[in-house]
């Protein structure tokens, strides 16, 4: 005769306190009052599915009927921990409020609440979805909440507290279960599978624990089907395979050519993901994710990443984007996957996601911009001729060292996150084959090695002879290009502000009806 097998989420379900995996504002609030004897008649536990509602009322109703005694810590052993456990205590009445919502079944269930125990200390009552009786039965619930014999506790949990009576929430006190993060699902599952001498990958449970939204009971469901559906085995790539995800490294290749600001290299790559039948909205989620780590990367230098993507991959992926392209690309992603519905179809969605996000990033508008003017007239590039008069010390830059660089960049062969780089250094001078920069202190994240080794190789075949960097830190350095941009913005933005307040028509309006313009609206004319 073959063993029956139990499921994971019923094997492991919590027995006590000590074995509940989160929650811990939950478990304290209790414990306290085990331990001092101040345990309320009636509590509410909310929250989403399969965070531990009933498993702490159950953990409860065994620490209330334990026959060593009220406390926090149950034995476990005795009749009754047992019972409860198999869940065929006949003092703990479990009631399915979503199945039994008419008054007469309340009443039925209510009708016994004067009798005492019949075995326990307590009579527990234990009702799920409280939220779905109905009127009269919230009525006749709220009778004996009222006015609970001294041997009765009540044990209410629902997905959905809203729907509940005031007054019957003002007679519990009320838990809020949170949502379990994704990373202690994780770890939680491979405490499981470790103890159950089951191989897996850490990459393939963060998948599971991504997945399980929360839940500690879906992810420990769907480590059961990728233990079935991996022979035994929890890999990644079982774990793609059964959530129908795409592989990681796809993702960073996506990343990659984001970076490169390449669309019609983008375009293709995007396209050859449908040999993959992916999803491709949840494309779109692991996109968004991956732009979160690369965010976190560029601002704490020593985040440590995750099993998914490892701290040398995110370090070379922070120093590829422009903070600000990261910020945009996440966002429109997010919109993306909120379209994707609308789209004719989900891979063309996809495909305008991804061209949006180069379509609308600062650096499209920087790469085709004409050479910022100097303040005090026409900008002149430096050549390899006129680089020598152009020489400046660090401690006090010349006025057309910084200006000359914004013509410099107009005209070098540069792209994406090279250019991002170069936009946000001013010039302090050249010393033969040494070009000295300073770069803005809030754009330091985009110093890498290989976009560094770009902007040589741009310099150097605009001066014909090999360059190197040497990045200094100036005194008064100057305007970068991005800051000129910006300036340049702002102006134009006053400048318009203004014509419109000057407006005969505007100014019409303001004197007949008093109106007043949104200044935050008004934009220059292209």
């Amino acid at each position: 005769m073959t063993e029956t097998y139990t499921a994971l989420a019923r094997k492991w379900r919590p027995k006590t306190f000590a074995e509940l995996v989160g929650q811990e504002h939950v478990r304290r609030a209790l414990v306290n009052a085990l331990q001092t004897g101040r345990v309320h008649h009636a509590f509410l536990f909310t929250g989403t599915r399969g965070v531990g509602k009933t498993t702490i009322a159950r953990i409860l109703a065994k620490c209330l009927n334990c026959e060593r005694g009220v406390g926090p810590e149950p034995c476990g052993e005795c009749a009754g921990c047992r019972e409860i456990d198999a869940g065929r205590f006949v003092d703990l009445i479990e009631v399915d409020a979503a199945s039994r919502t008419k008054v007469d079944d309340t009443r039925e269930i209510l009708d016994n609440v004067q009798f005492a125990p019949t075995r326990g200390r307590y009579k527990v009552y234990l009702i799920d979805e409280v939220h779905m009786l109905s009127t009269h039965s919230f009525n006749a619930l709220l009778k004996t909440l009222e006015e609970p014999p001294p041997h009765v506790k009540f044990l209410l949990a629902t997905t959905d507290p809203q729907k509940l009576p005031v007054t019957v929430l003002s007679r519990c006190l009320q838990f809020n279960l949170k949502r379990i993060p994704a990373a202690q699902i994780a770890g939680h599952l491979q405490a499981i599978l470790e103890r159950e001498a089951i191989g897996f990958e850490p990459a393939g449970l963060a998948l599971v624990a991504q997945a399980a939204d929360g839940s500690m009971r879906d992810g420990l469901s769907l480590l059961d089907q990728l233990i079935a559906f991996g022979g035994g085995r929890a890999g990644e790539a079982e774990a793609r395979a059964m959530l129908g995800t795409v592989a990681r490294d796809h993702v960073v290749q996506l990343a990659e050519r984001l970076a490169a600001a390449d669309a019609a290299e983008l375009v293709r790559f995007a396209q050859s993901l449908e040999q993959w039948a992916p999803d491709y909205a949840q494309l779109l989620d692991e996109l968004a994710s991956l732009l979160t780590r690369i965010a976190i990367k560029q601002v704490v230098s020593d985040y440590e990443g995750d099993d998914l993507y490892a701290p040398p991959l995110l370090a070379r992926l922070a120093g590829s984007f422009a903070p600000e392209d990261v910020q945009l690309y996440y966002q429109t992603a997010l919109i993306g996957r909120r379209d994707l519905p609308l789209a004719p179809d989900p891979r063309t969605g996809f495909e305008m996601t991804l061209l949006r996000m180069i379509a609308f990033r600062p650096a499209a508008d920087e790469e085709h911009a004409p050479p910022a003017p100097a303040r005090g007239g026409r900008a002149q590039a430096p050549t390899a001729s006129s680089a020598p008069h152009a020489e400046q010390s660090a401690a006090a830059p010349a006025a057309g060292a910084s200006e000359g660089w914004h013509g410099l960049l107009a005209q070098l062969d540069l792209q994406g996150a090279a250019r991002q780089l170069a936009s946000h250094c001013t010039l302090i001078g050249r010393e033969g084959a040494v070009v000295k920069l300073s770069i803005d202190p809030r754009s330091r994240s985009l110093r890498t090695a290989a976009l560094e080794e770009k902007l040589v190789q741009a310099l150097s075949k605009h001066f014909g002879q090999t360059v190197r960097l040497q990045f200094v830190t100036a005194d008064e350095p100057g305007e970068t290009p991005a800051q000129a941009r910006q300036r340049a913005s702002r102006e134009e933005a006053e400048a318009a502000r203004r014509a419109f307040e000057a407006d005969p028509g505007v100014q019409g309006f303001r004197e007949r009806f008093g109106a007043a313009p949104i200044p935050e609206t008004i934009r220059p004319l292209k």
